[in-house]
């Protein structure tokens, strides 16, 4: 059996399978033309979906492809094909993308970045920051990275609350709401995370109106996907001041063009889609346990469903 694998870090990809999964033959590269060559060959498929997809586009497939990254929308584009297995990396990101949320709250509390540009001015800033306890944090998306932020954030003496296609009770939150619930649950919070994945019901979710909903003392942090923040009505938002901050880590357009009003709004900060890298080491894990689970017939973990589009 041939995995075709196809990443900017391939060759320590290929080091810890082929430890790991000796019978397994192994094609390596970042470069498309090499990955084309040799695609039609391999009935396993491992790597980037922004390389993968042109390959599925050429009209080859593989039995089963396992994404790198948790989101995979590169690969659900129209016209490409939808008849093999797909997975995508979960269980991965949760510590790292909590530490993100975590680091940006504090910086907002403390006040780091005021701070910052106090000392440039040579200002002797005196203000008190505030703690996180008792701050009030609406994590939108609580699948396995929203489950993991939570559990994070939960020591710090915050209440929790959650967003999810679903009402459920779902620990630690003290409860989870379903989509329709936003906007109240919106106007309650201090922080809102968001971590939704990209497909058709969350775009533009985070509108003119919604935005109308939050706090002045609120922050948005979105770390899920771009597509979900209607661009111009955030920053109308933060120039009328209906919100405090902004953290934006994901855009429409990445990188953010030249002159986009992200770049100057006031108290928007960037953070150029950084906020939860994945690990190769953990990702060769994750592959391994899923090459078992196919070899023996069993469920994989993160299989995506194409009708959802996660």
């Amino acid at each position: 059996m041939r995995l075709l694998i196809a990443e900017e870090e391939h060759a320590f990809y290929a080091e810890r399978i082929r430890s790991a999964c000796p019978d397994l033959q192994l094609v390596a590269s970042a470069q498309l033309e090499s990955l084309r060559e040799q695609a039609g060959e391999c009935d396993l498929w491992l790597g980037q979906p922004d390389l993968l997809a042109p390959l599925l586009r050429d009209g080859t497939r593989p039995q089963w492809l396992q994404s790198t990254w948790a989101g995979i929308t590169p690969l659900l584009a129209h016209g490409l094909p939808r008849d093999y297995r797909l997975t995508r990396a979960v269980g991965i990101f949760g510590q790292v993308m909590a530490e993100y949320v975590l680091g940006h709250m504090l910086a907002h509390e403390r006040r780091l970045f005021a701070r910052l540009a106090a000392q440039v001015e040579q200002h002797w800033d005196h203000s008190l920051p505030r703690s996180l306890r008792g701050r009030r944090v609406l994590v939108v998306g609580c699948g396995d990275i929203g489950q993991a932020v939570a559990e994070f954030l939960q020591p710090f003496g915050v209440e929790l609350r959650g967003v999810a296609s679903q009402a459920r009770e779902q620990m630690p939150f003290f409860e989870v709401a379903a989509m329709d619930q936003l906007a109240q649950l919106v106007a309650w919070a201090d922080y809102v995370v968001n971590l939704l994945p990209d497909t058709p019901a969350t775009h533009d979710l985070y509108d003119a109106r919604l935005l109308a909903q939050f706090r002045p003392q609120a922050v948005l942090i979105n770390a899920g996907r771009g597509v979900a923040v209607v661009d111009a009505d955030l920053v109308t938002a933060l120039e009328q001041k209906q919100l405090a901050a902004a953290v934006i880590d994901v855009c429409r357009e990445e990188p953010l063009p030249p002159g986009h009003p992200f770049w100057t709004a006031p108290r928007l900060l960037l953070t150029g889609h950084s906020s939860a890298p994945t690990d190769p080491a953990l990702m060769g894990e994750l592959f391994i346990d899923n090459l078992a689970r196919w070899q023996a017939g069993q469920a994989l973990q993160g299989e995506v469903d194409f009708a959802r589009g996660y």
